[in-house]
C-alpha cells in the first residue's frame, strides 16, 4: 500500500498542559471535535474519536510535552496503522504543536491532510482561546 506523512504546525494562545489536556482528556477532546472520544492516559491504552471512525492506542506519553500513538480509520485496509506525534513546544504567546502523521494511507492523504487542520487545528484554537 502507498502511503504518505504530513507533517503541520499549529499554535494556540493555550499552555502546553492545556493543550495537551484537550487532545488527551475524553471529554474536552469530544467537545472540540464534537464527536465521542475515549482517549486512555495510559501508554498502551486505547483511543477512539470521531464516534469510533479513529481507532488506535497510546505508544508513549510526555504529560504537556509529546504524544506519540498509533491511528487507523475504520474504512482503512484491515490492519493498516498510521502513527501520530504531537510536540508541544512552549511559546511566549502559549503553545507551539509540531504535528507529524506517518503512513497514512495515499488514498485518504488528502482529506486527512485537510481534516487535521478543519477538524483539529481551528475547533482546538477555539476551544482554548474562549
Amino acid at each position: 500500500m502507498q502511503s504518505k506523512d504530513i507533517k503541520q504546525t499549529a499554535s494556540f494562545k493555550a499552555s502546553p498542559h492545556e493543550v495537551y489536556d484537550a487532545l488527551m482528556d475524553s471529554k474536552k477532546h469530544s467537545t472540540f471535535t464534537g464527536s465521542a472520544a475515549t482517549i486512555s492516559r495510559k501508554v498502551g491504552g486505547n483511543i477512539s474519536a470521531y464516534d469510533g471512525y479513529i481507532e488506535g492506542k497510546n505508544l508513549e506519553l510526555v504529560p504537556n510535552e509529546k504524544i506519540v500513538q498509533s491511528w487507523r480509520g475504520s474504512d482503512w485496509a484491515e490492519g493498516h496503522f498510521s502513527k501520530v506525534t504531537f510536540v508541544l513546544h512552549k511559546t511566549s504567546t502559549g503553545t507551539k504543536l509540531s504535528f507529524l502523521h506517518e503512513d497514512v494511507p495515499a488514498e485518504f492523504y488528502k482529506d486527512i491532510r485537510q481534516g487535521w487542520i478543519d477538524y483539529y487545528w481551528a475547533p482546538m484554537k477555539e476551544m482554548l482561546e474562549k
